[in-house]
């Protein structure tokens, strides 16, 4: 299996509703991200590449004019703009782009990092 990365950044703003007043996240803020795109394949294309990395710029362009220095909330239609919902929403994006890709991490913070990586169908008669 052959295997790619790729990293992007953009900033912007969330607020998570629902959580508690005193919680740091209820309140409007905003993150740093950083994003990972994974593609696989077991075979290489006819120029040795999973990905040609320069295909991947139509990612960096959906980010900065989509969701770079926007807020997330409004963006996404959604109350509750997690890093993990963040990540589905982008591997969704991928996926539909380019039909290796694998997984994607988002990371608000140095410290923290959320991915989406869907289960693999594996047949009943092969998990025996």
């Amino acid at each position: 299996m052959f295997r790619i990365t790729k990293e992007f950044h953009f900033s912007a703003s969330h607020q998570l509703i629902g959580l508690g007043d005193d919680h740091p996240c209820s309140r409007f803020h905003g993150h740093n991200y950083v994003v990972v795109v994974e593609l696989a394949s077991n075979e290489l294309n006819a120029t040795g590449f999973v990905r040609d990395y320069n295909e991947l710029k139509t990612l960096k362009i959906y980010i900065d004019d989509t969701l770079d220095h926007r807020h997330l909330n409004d963006v996404l239609g959604d109350d509750c703009v997690t890093a993990e919902r963040l990540a589905k929403h982008l591997y969704d994006w991928c996926k539909a782009a380019w039909p290796e890709t694998m997984a994607v991490s988002v990371k608000e913070t140095p410290k923290t990092c959320a991915e989406y990586r869907p289960l693999l169908y594996v047949p009943v008669e092969a998990q025996t």
